[in-house]
């Protein structure tokens, strides 16, 4: 069989049986497809091609020790690898999101620091921080990949949708889902900043 005329399943299934150019032949058919979703995540050249490369040892981790069941699905499976190493690359660089509720109460605001703050004022500061934190890893697994991709990476909801594999509208539906369970919680919980 020739590698360029075979389906994605079967390369994944002549690599396990240890044959590597079929491997290489799924990188050439994918590798810009998945390099370019990690380039619009991360906008930077050096770490879009670091997470390629962390994306596809762990693709080959998972295809050695046989943890790919997702039959004739292989690049939705690593578009998903891909996506979830930029969501950690991001949740590891602690950049401060920013959201506007519909109110237009912004609860991220209050996590700007400022030469003039003074070690009480970081101390508040860094509180309410990690409460914000707190509500977004309380969400719903999508909503809070919808937060995340918004507000920690600065992403369109077109490139989220494009990324999640969702229309634009179930993209904007997750979002407006988690700001109200968002004011929910804080209301709920009696979360003070």
């Amino acid at each position: 069989m020739r590698l360029q005329t075979a389906t994605d399943q079967e390369l994944v299934k002549m690599y396990v049986k240890g044959q590597e150019q079929a491997l290489a032949e799924l990188l050439r058919r994918h590798k810009q497809k998945i390099y370019t979703s990690i380039l619009v995540f991360v906008k930077n050249d050096v770490k879009a091609e670091d997470i390629f490369q962390d994306t596809f040892v762990k693709i080959i981790e998972s295809l050695r020790r046989g943890k790919y069941y997702e039959d004739g699905k292989f690049l939705p499976w690593a578009m998903r690898i891909a996506h979830n190493l930029c969501i950690d690359n991001y949740r590891k660089s602690k950049r401060t999101p920013t959201v506007t509720t519909s109110e237009g109460y912004d609860i991220f605001n209050i996590m700007e620091f400022s030469s003039d703050d003074n070690g009480e004022d970081m101390m508040v500061k860094s509180e309410a921080k990690n409460k914000v934190r707190g509500l977004i890893d309380d969400l719903p697994p999508e909503q809070r990949e919808v937060v995340i991709l918004r507000h920690y990476a600065d992403m369109s909801f077109k490139e989220i949708a494009e990324m999640t594999d969702v229309s634009i509208n179930t993209a904007l539906g997750r979002m407006r889902y988690a700001l109200i369970n968002m004011r929910k919680m804080i209301d709920t919980k009696k979360v003070v900043f």
